[in-house]
């Protein structure tokens, strides 16, 4: 069997189990072995191959590989479901006290308590939505 098509094999045997660890590190090594296997076709001697695939290797591992870390472990810009409504304006349906009431969060009418639970927070007014747990959303009015 040649060479450049151990090296490919290689590869791609790498970046398949890239796949299923997602550390970035076995990807590396196998675009290492790829990158090998083009200059093995290209007819480098053996230890020249090993030579190529150390050298690409240890740089794709100290140089690019914290760069996709870094990436992989960015925090969450977007928010969805129910984080998404804090923060969020809200109608207040009936009145909301510390222990009951309701109100209209973007259509959809939603369980609500007061944040403060010594407020009363009359029917029609406006507030905004600090916190929601489980099916409750926990309300302030608007000043």
């Amino acid at each position: 069997m040649d060479p450049w098509l151990i090296w490919l094999i290689v590869s791609a045997v790498l970046i398949v189990a890239e796949i299923f660890t997602l550390t970035a590190a076995l990807g590396m090594l196998g675009v290492a072995a790829l990158i090998t296997s083009a200059s093995a076709a290209a007819g480098l001697s053996t230890p020249f191959q090993f030579l190529v695939f150390t050298v690409v290797s240890a740089v794709t591992l100290l140089f690019l590989r914290p760069v996709a870390v870094r990436h992989l472990h960015q925090p969450q810009t977007e928010r969805f479901g129910v984080d998404a409504l804090v923060g969020q304006a809200a109608y207040v349906v009936s009145d909301v006290t510390g222990m009951e009431g309701r109100v209209r969060i973007g259509g959809e009418e939603w369980t609500a308590r007061s944040y403060d639970e010594t407020l009363v927070i009359p029917r029609g007014a406006t507030v905004d939505v600090l916190e929601i747990s489980g099916t409750t959303a926990f309300v302030y009015p608007r000043e």
